[in-house]
């Protein structure tokens, strides 16, 4: 199924503006087919593909001069290059190419993002436009299919997640999971320099995995992986620039009651999750639905602000007596607090202490009758 992106008419309103395109994201979320689409309707005698898995491109971009570059772009107006992370030091010669050859649009795409980042921030500064691509979106696939498509949809969301492969194969979702966390998903990581005890990061990640939804402890999760502190900081900093997870950190602002250093973290899928505990079982059968919501709704919230351009400070709000905000938006100076919950039936009131701290917000329950409101 060809599912249009939300990013293809974002960037195809940047080309042409004098600077780079570049498209990061994690593996197998579909940043090869948007480069195609982007694409799709333009002449082949003025698009140039290079695709830097092939071993032969790879020495042509590598400290090329830029009498090089321009013979061999030619006169290509579009240039798609893909993977451009596995070239080294991608950022200078992509500066080359914008500088020696401004009437061309570059578009680049990338796997590992912290990789990628780092050779390009410094040589592209004011030469690119950087967008984030995510596993699937709700709102994409409600505008591939329908909205009651994706509502009969719901239950197979939150097992199974929203990759691009898993969407467009159901029946093999299980199989295509094992596969993406075994042999794609933690290969940014695993080959990034100084990591050198590749057990101790599933170890990691799998009581991650465990604790959606709720706060974990870095002292707590270093025992369980056998690392100090300060490993499992640099382990989370990488699989959050690898896109596999984000950390919503607490809410606190008058009362010395909140928790103030707390964190919670979520996985940007649903799939990957269960992948890393080999749970796949049906939401009847399960004892962490509750879990897997609150991780479905906040990670395609997520999407959605990014996509959208949605500024916004996020965090959770929890107190020392249990009270607790799964999720606040602050936005433009007001606060927007939310509670996941999948019983539709299950009354919930905002905490007197934070609607006495902070009058000025508004308070909202998401669950399985409104959510596609809150995510699109």
């Amino acid at each position: 199924m060809n599912i249009h992106r939300i990013l293809f008419n974002t960037i195809k309103s940047r080309f042409f503006r004098g600077k780079a395109v570049i498209l990061v994201g994690p593996r197998q979320v579909g940043k090869t087919t948007l480069l195609r689409q982007l694409v799709e309707n333009e002449p082949n005698e003025v698009v140039l593909f290079l695709n830097c898995d092939e071993p032969d491109v790879i020495p042509l971009l590598e400290h090329a001069t830029s009498t090089e570059l321009k013979n061999i772009i030619g006169s290509k107006k579009i240039v798609l290059i893909d993977e451009a992370q596995r070239v080294a030091d991608i950022g200078i010669t992509l500066k080359l190419i914008i500088d020696a050859i401004p009437d061309i649009q570059l578009v680049v795409t990338g796997s590992s993002a912290f990789d990628l980042r780092n050779n390009l921030n410094e040589p592209l500064t004011g030469r690119k436009f950087e967008y984030q691509l995510y596993p699937f979106a709700t709102a994409e696939l409600v505008n591939s299919a329908s909205l009651l498509e994706e509502k009969r949809m719901l239950e197979h969301r939150l097992i199974y997640g929203m990759y691009p492969d898993v969407v467009n194969h159901p029946s093999d979702a299980k199989t295509l999971l094992i596969e993406l966390t075994n042999s794609y998903l933690f290969k940014d990581v695993l080959t990034y320099k100084n990591i050198r005890r590749p057990d101790e990061l599933v170890k990691l990640i799998t009581a991650l995995a465990l604790q959606i939804g709720n706060e974990v402890s870095y002292n707590e999760l270093g025992k369980t992986a056998g690392m100090d502190k300060e490993t499992v900081e640099r382990y989370l900093d990488l699989l959050e620039k690898a896109v596999v997870i984000f950390r919503l950190p607490a809410f606190s602002r008058n009362l010395r009651k909140e928790l103030k250093k707390s964190r919670k973290i979520y996985f940007y899928d649903n799939g990957v999750r269960n992948a890393l505990i080999n749970n796949f079982q049906p939401l009847t059968l399960r004892n962490d639905t509750g879990a897997l919501w609150e991780n479905f709704i906040i990670s395609e919230r997520k999407k959605h602000t990014v996509y959208n351009g949605i500024s916004a400070n996020v965090y959770f709000w929890r107190t020392h007596a249990q009270q607790k905000i799964d999720y606040i938006e602050e936005r433009d100076g007001r606060l927007y607090a939310y509670e996941c919950k999948w019983n539709e039936n299950r009354k919930v009131k905002i905490p007197a202490s934070f609607a006495e701290a902070y009058p000025e917000h508004l308070f909202q329950i998401i669950n399985p009758a409104n959510y596609l409101e809150f995510i699109i």
